[in-house]
């Protein structure tokens, strides 16, 4: 695996690197091989994966093709930006305009 560290970025790089490790498993398998795993052990996990996975596919057919209805897609509030030109706390001045007296 290999990972190019663009204008002295290392932080950058790391992310990346992390988020190939993530993709490809690395992690999980870090995690597995802590203990010892019995063969039998081994073989119902990976059935169970494989279990898993074909019902995944099978129901990602399933919507794609129209014979179930697709999971509700969740909805994140607004953002609130702050406006370009609007005073920032902490700034000196006052926020709302003064009385003429």
């Amino acid at each position: 695996m290999q990972v190019f560290v663009r204008d002295n970025n290392v932080d950058q790089a790391l992310r990346i690197l992390k988020k190939k490790m993530q993709r490809e498993g690395v992690f999980r398998e870090m995690k597995q091989r802590r203990s010892y795993e019995k063969p039998s052990e081994r073989k119902t996990r990976e059935r169970s994966e494989a279990i898993r996975r074909a019902r995944k596919l099978a129901r990602k057919q399933a919507i794609r093709e129209g014979l179930i209805p697709a999971p509700p897609k969740k909805e994140f509030p607004p953002r609130k930006l702050p406006l370009p030109f609007a005073p920032q706390r902490g700034t000196s001045g006052p926020a709302t305009p003064q009385k003429a007296p």
